[in-house]
């Protein structure tokens, strides 16, 4: 099922303006609009919130505002620079989220991100992602998801929280909003609610024949949109600089054997271009325009960047089953989105001496199949305090010259947070005779410790005098756990004296 992102810019050309400003932009509780031609009249065409609060509208004449708000600071707006700053925004989308990303002026993105959204950990992450990025460049933002670009839009506008929309729950999502949010004309609106129609629901389940002849097609055509019978193709924005090659078929293709022929030699291609550039590709994109305007999309991104032949084209075949040709493909286009300088890398020294082996083609393949974010390795960080001394990294990233400490064994396994037990022991430095952990009941047969662990007193109060001492324990069937007491056994300002389970060894 398609899934289309719209990420809404509320106030897009002064947060623009202020942040091309810089340290010379005005502060925040200053009243401040943009100005513009409608016509013969100049109208105020943005404003900051500072200018809202204080009885700014849009659409208002600038001299009224003027009028209004003393000491209103009035600037020129420039829609061109913003439309062109939106074609920037939208490049920048294109290649950190999705293949296909339009500019949706005056104030939004559409992005097609169906296939694409677990590369960044899934939808909910994928539009946290966006918003937050957005708002430390100082851009306030907000992105809805959903299986029509008509459902994200309206949703995203007209209920103002970051939502995903289910493919089956657009009818829920959109029908008791207003009619402002189909995108229709605002005389067609006023027509509308003069007819007694003011939301959605109340136009979206009605026979279509009488709303046509009344009130003719461009109604019956946004509902469509939005509620998915009707395709809304989306034209994807194209970075000039991206090394790029395309091929256009005299008739239909989609068979897949066709497909894969056409990707080695489109591989092949873009290999050359990239060779003649010195450059290699981390970010892949596949594009398939089909007959219907509809576009499918796969992205390949690459642990190191390589310009393979081979590599490139096996894993872009193993994307030829999530394409679907429809009525068939006409043209298809594979870029370089990413790419940077390569740098050979010889697997072997002029001694014949074995290098480090090449692992960049199996992290390539695991990080496509199943998402990067689920391939990592772990590396040790200065920290006493377990859960602290231990994050994820790339898996192809240079390991640190830290390691952890051979002094205290760690076990294999570190609970993502440790679970309580019952058991009992000598205070205050004897380990547990016995414990129950998940309902199950173990005899301890042997130990060793405690190794004691203090809190972080520079991370706050409460673990000034935090301790923790660990226990290395096994049972009577040989399994091995990472047991601690919260406290030192004597005083009950360093813990609560309870026995957690945090690790498993083995």
């Amino acid at each position: 099922m398609r899934r289309v992102v719209s990420l809404y810019l509320p106030n897009w050309p002064v947060d623009r303006l202020l942040r091309g400003l810089g340290e010379a932009a005005p502060p925040p509780d200053l009243p401040l609009i943009l100005a513009g031609r409608s016509g013969r009249r100049r109208v105020v065409l943005a404003a900051n919130q500072s200018a809202l609060t204080q009885g700014t509208r849009i659409g208002m004449a600038a001299t009224q505002a003027q009028a209004l708000i003393p000491g209103l600071d009035v600037r020129d707006a420039d829609p061109a620079g913003d439309d062109a700053a939106l074609g920037r925004l939208a490049i920048w989308a294109m290649r950190r989220y999705a293949p296909v990303c339009q500019p949706d002026p005056p104030d939004g993105l559409a992005i097609d991100a169906t296939g694409a959204a677990h590369l960044k950990g899934g939808e909910a992450a994928m539009l946290a992602d966006m918003i937050e990025r957005l708002e430390a460049e100082g851009v306030r933002a907000d992105a809805a998801i959903g299986p029509t670009y008509g459902a994200a839009h309206a949703v995203v506008r007209f209920r103002g929280v970051c939502r995903v929309v289910g493919d089956n729950a657009v009818d829920a999502a959109i029908g008791g909003l207003p009619l402002a949010a189909l995108r229709l004309p605002m005389e067609l609106i006023a027509n509308l609610n003069r007819m007694g129609f003011e939301r959605i629901a109340d136009v979206a389940h009605r026979p279509r024949a009488p709303l046509t002849l009344r009130f003719g097609h461009e109604l019956g055509r946004r509902i469509d949109q939005a509620y998915g019978r009707l395709e809304e193709p989306l034209i994807p924005v194209e970075a000039l600089e991206v090394p790029s090659v395309a091929r256009v078929f005299g008739e239909p293709i989609g068979a897949p054997e066709t497909l894969a022929r056409h990707i080695a030699a489109l591989v092949a291609d873009l290999c050359g271009a990239l060779e003649a550039a010195g450059l290699g590709v981390r970010r892949l994109d596949w594009l398939c325009f089909r007959v219907d305007n509809r576009i499918e999309a796969q992205r390949v991104s690459l642990a190191r960047p390589t310009r393979d032949a081979p590599r490139l084209t096996r894993l872009l075949f193993d994307r030829i089953d999530k394409v679907d040709p429809g009525f068939g493909i006409e043209r298809m286009t594979l870029s370089a989105v990413q790419a940077e300088p390569l740098h050979w890398r010889p697997g072997e020294s002029a001694l014949g001496e074995a290098g480090t082996p090449d692992l960049s083609d199996l992290v390539d393949i695991l990080s496509n199949r199943i998402g990067p974010q689920r391939l990592y390795r772990l590396i040790p960080i200065e920290n006493d305090v377990p859960e602290r001394s231990v994050r994820k990294a790339p898996p192809l990233s240079v390991a640190p010259a830290l390691d952890w400490s051979p002094d205290w064994p760690r076990p294999a396994r570190l609970l993502k947070r440790p679970e309580p037990v019952e058991t009992m022991a000598l205070l205050p430095d004897n380990p547990p005779t016995h414990f129950t952990w998940r309902g199950v009941r173990r005899r301890v047969v042997r130990a060793d410790g405690p190794e004691r662990i203090f809190g972080e007193w520079r991370r706050r109060d409460a673990e000034v005098w935090a301790v923790r001492d660990y226990f290395q324990v096994e049972d009577e069937a040989g399994r091995r756990f990472w047991l601690f007491r919260a406290g030192d056994g004597e005083d009950g300002r360093t813990g609560s004296q309870a026995w957690f389970i945090h690790g498993l060894f083995g």
